[in-house]
């Protein structure tokens, strides 16, 4: 009896020394420095006697996987940092959804401002491409940006959310149903051509542009391409708004080449996004090489990093 005991004691051990990885000491070792990593620390030793569920219960490799703050900004264009839960590691990055929305409506936009391919330009620019407003930037742009709320990226959320509302706002402004511009004259095209037209709406160009620039300073705390997309972003609004308000007056020759640098502009916020959408991509299927973003998150140090150091200097 009492053998049969010992012998059941232990098969017991044997069956948990089968999950413990090979340390040198486990003396003096918290649980959490004790947590294996299986890039570096020997793997577990799996018995063929030890059910599957167990298994899984007593392996967690979620603990062991970390990305560099540089990779983070890449993928979610914001700083890193601490969020509750692990829904980043249930669903897929809602990121690049958004960043191609945008992309894909300003891209064409930008060509027709600046009149490539004799494309209309002037104040019909923009009314060719309205449906990719509606199910492609306005869309696109504004569920990326729910669903990056639900993962805790604040200021992807706003940024994402704010430009899909500008698209679904462009694009009903420039669908005749809504009497956006028909109301300043009988002829629908004539409204989109009248002074009162363009002075008014200049004033939501130049407050997009006033929200670009705030978007702009906040990217400093990231990288270089986030950082020329808002630049580029920024000098767009602010040039098409000098645009539309001096056709208002009447300027139409300056208001033109206006418009035509206020393309320009945004064909390079545009050129920026397709590079760093080119890197999200690449980083989404492990691909052997990296595109770089230039990240620039340590020249501006955060808030709660500044006070971090200051107390253990203090100590």
């Amino acid at each position: 009896m009492n053998h049969s005991h010992l012998e059941h004691e232990k098969d017991a051990t044997n069956r948990d020394d089968a999950f413990n990885p090979t340390f040198s000491s486990l003396q003096n070792v918290s649980e959490d420095s004790a947590r294996p990593n299986f890039l570096e620390s020997t793997p577990y030793r799996l018995h063929g006697d030890i059910p599957s569920d167990e298994a899984l219960r007593k392996i967690r490799t979620a603990n062991s996987v970390s990305i560099s703050p540089e990779l983070f900004e890449k993928i979610y264009l914001s700083p890193q940092h601490a969020v509750k839960g692990d829904l980043r590691s249930k669903f897929g990055n809602p990121t690049p959804l958004a960043l191609l929305g945008f992309l894909l409506s300003l891209s064409p936009l930008s060509c027709e401002m600046m009149g490539w391919r004799a494309s209309a330009g002037g104040a019909d620019a923009g009314i060719a491409t309205v449906g990719t407003y509606y199910f492609i930037g306005g869309l696109l742009m504004t569920l990326g940006g729910i669903l990056e709320f639900f993962l805790g990226n604040t200021f992807s959320f706003v940024v994402f959310c704010s430009f899909g509302g500008f698209w679904f706002t462009l694009g009903s402004t420039l669908t005749p149903g809504f009497n956006a511009f028909s109301t300043y004259d009988g002829d629908n095209i004539g409204g989109l051509q009248s002074p009162g037209f363009h002075a008014a709406f200049g004033f939501f160009l130049l407050f997009m542009g006033l929200l670009s620039l705030i978007y702009l300073i906040c990217a400093l705390r990231t990288n270089l391409v986030f950082v020329a997309i808002f630049l580029g972003l920024f000098m767009t609004f602010v040039l098409l708004a000098s645009s539309y308000w001096h056709h208002a007056i009447g300027h139409h020759d300056l208001g033109g080449k206006l418009q035509v640098a206020s393309g320009a502009f945004g064909f390079m916020a545009v050129i920026a996004g397709w590079w760093i959408f080119f890197a999200q991509m690449l980083a989404s299927v492990d691909f052997p090489f990296q595109l770089p973003v230039g990240d620039i998150s340590h020249v501006i140090k955060g808030g709660s990093t500044r006070l971090a150091e200051r107390e253990q200097f203090s100590a």
